[in-house]
């Protein structure tokens, strides 16, 4: 089976691609029948734009920085936008990121890499963006709110915004190598 696809590809990484991220996320949803999308997102920013763009036919998940990445016991997203979120039917995980964690903990106190901060500097060699949008496809799954056997579009970027979106089949993160990149239906070629 072929099917023609076209990757966008931006001139560089940055917030500055999220509309074109979101826009291009619902026309191939739309064109495969996706169901879901996952959006990175810190302040829950990229988020509230995702709903706009997405629509109330496709199931939002937005998934934030873990509690204490920006400084101890600290949440980036606030409780009103939180809540505003979820009142919009927006699901939010907020969680250990699956390729830092203990690893990245033991790497700052032992001065030595962890197989999955190895593996995110892989992704990275494609984007900061490929890198979350994988993570999150793990997360979610870790989660139980994406299933294993359903594809859906994942987007990620740098601190702020969006720059990537991909295709995907998400896995557990203990089966991280059954996750599947299907497409890429956009990412930054410079970065």
């Amino acid at each position: 089976m072929s099917y023609d696809i076209q990757s966008r590809y931006f001139g560089k990484a940055g917030c500055e691609n999220t509309h074109d991220v979101l826009e291009a996320t619902s026309q191939r949803a739309r064109q495969l029948g996706i169901k879901t999308v996952l959006v990175a997102t810190c302040s829950g920013k990229t988020a509230m734009e995702a709903i706009d763009h997405l629509g109330p036919d496709i199931q939002v998940i937005a998934v934030t920085h873990y509690t204490g990445f920006a400084r101890p016991d600290h949440q980036e997203m606030n409780d009103e936008t939180r809540n505003a979120l979820e009142t919009k039917g927006v699901r939010v995980l907020t969680c250990q990121h699956a390729f830092g964690g203990v690893g990245r903990g033991i790497r700052i106190a032992l001065k030595t890499y962890q197989v999955e901060e190895i593996m995110a500097y892989t992704l990275r060699m494609f984007g900061k963006g490929t890198k979350v949008a994988v993570e999150l496809a793990l997360m979610t799954a870790d989660a139980g709110l994406v299933r294993t056997d359903e594809d859906v579009i994942s987007i990620g970027g740098p601190v702020t915004g969006a720059d990537t979106a991909l295709l995907l089949r998400p896995a557990n993160s203990s089966d991280v190598f059954n996750l599947k990149v299907k497409e890429i239906i956009c990412k930054p070629s410079i970065f």
